[in-house]
C-alpha cells in the first residue's frame, strides 16, 4: 500500500468516526459541515470522500457491521457458556459504540451494504439464543423472536449511555447480560 493510499485510509476512518459521533450526538440535526469540523477538515475535502450524506451513512453501516461481525467472530459464542456468550455478545455490540448507535435506528436498510449481515452478525445471534433455550438457560415460554427483541431493547437503551461515555463498556455489558438474564430484581 502506497502512502496515499494510506493517507486516504486514515482519513476515510476519521471521517466516518467524526460521523459517527457527531449523528450519536445530534441525530439528523447533524450537518455535514459539523462532520467534516469534527474530523478536522475542510467541507470540501469531506465531499470529495463521500459526495453527499447517503453516501456517507452508507459507508458508516460497513464499517460498523464489518467490526461488529470482527467483534462478535472474536467472541466465540458458540464456544462458552450462556452466561458468558450473552457477556461477550453485549460487550461486542456496545463496544461498536457510537458507529452502530448512529445507524440503530436505520440497521435494517444499511446492513444491505454487507452482504454476509445475516451469517456473521445475525446468526451467531440466533444460534446463542437457540441453544440458551435448548439448554434451559432461557425460558422455553416465551417465542425466540421475543427474547431476542428484549435484548435488544436493552442493548439499545445501553448504546446511549456508552456511546455518551457516561458508561463504559464493561460495566454496561454487564448490566445488560444481568438484567436480561436474571431480571432486575435484587438478588
Amino acid at each position: 500500500m502506497s502512502k496515499s493510499d494510506g493517507a486516504r485510509l486514515r482519513t476515510t476512518a476519521a471521517i466516518i468516526d467524526s460521523a459517527a459521533t457527531v449523528l450519536a450526538e445530534r441525530g439528523e440535526a447533524a450537518s455535514m459541515d459539523e462532520i467534516a469540523a469534527t474530523a478536522g477538515i475542510g467541507r470540501a475535502t469531506l465531499y470529495r470522500y463521500f459526495t453527499n450524506r447517503e453516501e456517507l451513512l452508507r459507508a458508516m453501516a460497513a464499517a460498523s457491521v464489518q467490526e461488529l461481525a470482527a467483534r462478535i467472530e472474536e467472541s466465540k459464542l458458540d464456544s462458552v457458556p450462556i452466561e458468558e456468550g450473552f457477556g461477550r455478545l453485549a460487550r461486542a455490540l456496545l463496544a461498536t459504540g457510537k458507529k452502530f448507535v448512529a445507524l440503530s435506528e436505520d440497521s435494517v436498510m444499511y446492513s444491505a451494504t454487507y452482504p454476509d449481515f445475516d451469517a456473521r452478525v445475525t446468526e451467531p445471534m440466533r444460534a446463542l439464543f437457540r441453544r440458551g433455550i435448548a439448554e434451559g438457560s432461557l425460558r422455553s415460554d416465551l417465542p425466540f423472536d421475543v427474547q431476542i427483541d428484549l435484548f435488544s431493547g436493552l442493548i439499545k437503551a445501553a448504546l446511549g449511555a456508552t456511546a455518551s461515555g457516561r458508561r463504559g463498556v464493561e460495566e454496561t455489558a454487564a448490566a445488560v447480560t444481568s438484567v436480561f438474564l436474571h431480571g432486575a430484581r435484587a438478588a
